[in-house]
C-alpha cells in the first residue's frame, strides 16, 4: 500500500481492488506511530467511508492551522490549546464532505505559521524524515514530513512567504502554492491575510493536480476568493517544446549553495533537451522582497493576533484584573517568534512610522509584482532554486532570525506578487533533497502543472528514499 500514490489508491478503491477501510487503517496506524513529531492529533478510529465519492478512503493530513469542527485546531500555539472550532474551513469541507477524503490527522507547524523550520511550535519541533537531526522546513513542516515519511499519502498546508514550497524542497516532495484567492481562506487561522494561501503536498505532480482540483473555488464566506477560470486538469505533458523559461539572476546566483545551484543548472539543461528555451532575466526589485515581506507580514499578524486575549479562545491565565489577565495570557500563550513579529508589526504600523516602513514596503511589493508582469511578457515561466540550501540542523539558526528568514529568499517574491509557484524534487545535494521552483502568471496553474510533470519525468528523482 505504501507504494501507491493517492491517485493510484483512489482508482484502486473505486475499482474494488483495494479495500477503503483497510487502506485508511493502514495509514492511521502509521500516523499514530509517527517518529518525526509530525502530528499533533491523529484519528483514533477508522470512520465509515462512502465509497461513492472520488477520494473515498484516501486519508488526508491537514495542517493544524485549518479549523476542523470538534477537533483540536491550535495553529501550533499554546494560546489556542485544545481549541475545538464549531465549524470546518471551506477547503477542508471540500476535501472531506464533497470529495470524500478522510481526515487522518492534524499536522505540526511553526506557531501561527511564523517560521522556516517547524521549530517554533508549542508542541515541539518536527524532524526531517531524511535526517532526523535536521529540520523539515517550515512553517508547514509537519505536512511535508508526513508525506516524505509516508505516514500520509498527501496533505495540505499554507504558504505565506514560502511555507509550502520550502519544506517541500527540503523533504523531497512536490509542494504547490496556487494563485492568491484560488482557494478560500475561510477557516484558516490568519497570519497575514493578504499573503496566506492554502496549498498542497504530494508525492508527484499528478496527485497535486488531483488535490488542487478538489480545493479551488469561489466561496461566499471569503470575499477575496476567486477560484480558477478553468477546471484543473490532470497533466499529461512530456515535453517543453516552445516553452520559454526565464532565470532571474537575482534569485539564482549569490547566496545559493553550490550543490543546490549545480542541481538547478543540470535541470535547466534537461529543460533545454525537452524543447524549452532558457534565458537569463532580471527581477530588479526581488532582492528587496524579504525586507518588504518582514514588514508587511508582521504588520498584518499584529492586527490578526490581537483577538487572542484569553477571553474568546483556548488558553487563559488567571489574574486579579482584566488587564492583567490579558497581559499574562499573551505573555504565557505566545512563543518568542510570534512576540517578535507582533512587536515588529505594531512598530511598523505606529503613528509617525507607517509611511516610512509599512507604506514603503507596500510600494516595493507593487514594484515586485510589476517586475514579474514585465518578465511574463517575455517568458512563460520564471524558474529558480526553491531554497538556497539543504535542510539545516536543528537549533542551528534559532538564535539568528535573519539567517532563518533568508531561507525564504527565493520564494517570498512570488508570494508578494500573489502568483502561483510549485516546487518539484530536484535530486540531492550532500545526500539531502533540493527543489526546483516554477512560477507562472496568475491563474496559470494548469500550464505550471504540465511543465512540472514534464520535468518530473525527465529528472526521474524518486523522493521515496525516506519512506520507512
Amino acid at each position: 500500500m505504501i507504494e501507491l500514490t493517492a491517485k493510484q489508491a483512489a482508482d484502486a478503491i473505486r475499482s474494488g481492488d483495494l479495500d477503503a477501510q483497510e487502506y485508511f487503517d493502514f495509514y492511521r496506524k502509521r500516523a499514530a506511530a509517527d517518529p518525526y513529531n509530525s502530528y499533533v492529533w491523529v484519528a483514533d478510529e477508522t470512520p465509515a467511508i462512502d465509497t461513492s465519492k472520488p477520494f473515498a478512503g484516501v486519508p488526508i493530513a491537514i495542517k493544524d492551522l485549518f479549523c476542523t469542527e470538534g477537533i483540536p485546531s491550535q495553529a501550533g500555539s499554546k494560546i489556542l490549546e485544545d481549541y475545538r472550532p464549531p465549524y470546518s474551513a471551506t477547503s477542508v469541507k471540500k476535501l472531506t464532505d464533497d470529495a470524500g477524503g478522510t481526515l487522518l490527522g492534524k499536522t505540526n507547524q511553526d506557531e501561527f505559521a511564523m517560521g522556516s523550520s517547524t521549530e517554533n511550535s508549542a508542541y515541539g519541533p518536527t524532524l526531517n524524515p531524511w535526517d532526523t537531526t535536521r529540520v523539515p522546513g517550515g512553517s508547514s513542516g509537519g505536512s511535508a514530513a508526513v508525506v516524505a515519511g509516508a505516514t500520509a499519502p498527501w496533505s495540505i498546508g499554507t504558504d505565506t512567504g514560502g511555507s509550502i514550497r520550502q519544506p517541500a524542497a527540503l523533504t523531497g516532495i512536490v509542494g504547490l502554492k496556487p494563485t492568491y484567492g484560488a482557494i478560500s481562506r475561510y477557516g484558516m487561522i490568519a497570519f497575514a491575510s493578504s499573503l496566506d494561501q492554502a496549498g498542497t503536498f504530494t508525492r508527484d505532480v499528478t496527485d497535486t493536480a488531483m488535490l488542487l482540483s478538489a480545493m479551488v473555488g469561489q466561496d461566499p464566506c471569503d470575499q477575496t476568493s476567486l477560484g480558477l477560470p478553468e477546471p484543473v486538469r490532470i497533466p499529461t505533458a512530456d515535453s517543453l517544446k516552445g516553452i520559454r523559461l526565464g532565470v532571474p539572476e537575482e534569485l539564482s546566483g549569490e547566496g545559493i549553495e553550490e550543490g543546490v545551484l549545480k542541481a538547478f543548472n543540470e535541470t535547466l539543461e534537461l529543460a533545454k533537451s525537452l524543447g524549452a528555451t532558457v534565458e537569463t532575466t532580471h527581477l530588479p526589485h526581488a532582492p528587496h522582497g524579504l525586507a518588504a515581506y518582514y514588514l508587511i507580514a508582521p504588520a498584518e499578524c499584529s492586527s490578526n493576533l490581537a483577538r487572542y486575549d484569553g477571553v474568546r479562545f483556548g488558553f487563559r491565565k488567571q489574574a486579579d484584573s482584566l488587564l492583567e489577565m490579558y497581559n499574562q495570557t499573551r505573555e504565557a500563550g505566545f512563543g518568542a517568534e510570534v512576540k517578535r513579529r507582533i512587536m515588529l508589526g505594531t512598530y511598523a504600523l505606529s503613528s509617525g512610522y507607517y509611511d516610512a516602513y509599512y507604506g514603503r514596503a507596500q510600494k516595493v511589493r507593487t514594484l515586485i509584482a510589476q517586475d514579474f508582469k514585465n518578465a511574463f511578457d517575455q517568458f512563460d515561466f520564471i524558474v529558480t532554486p526553491t531554497a538556497p540550501g539543504v535542510a539545516f540542523e536543528l537549533n542551528s539558526k534559532t538564535s539568528d532570525p535573519l539567517a532563518m528568514y533568508l531561507n525564504d529568499f527565493c520564494t517570498v517574491p512570488m508570494s508578494l506578487a500573489g502568483i502561483p509557484a510549485i516546487s518539484i524534487p530536484n535530486g540531492l545535494s550532500e545526500g539531502l533533497p533540493v527543489g526546483f521552483q516554477i512560477a507562472g502568471p496568475a491563474f496559470s496553474e494548469n500550464r505550471i502543472l504540465d511543465a512540472a510533470l514534464a520535468l518530473e519525468k525527465a529528472i526521474g528523482f524518486d523522493g521515496s528514499k525516506a519512506y520507512a
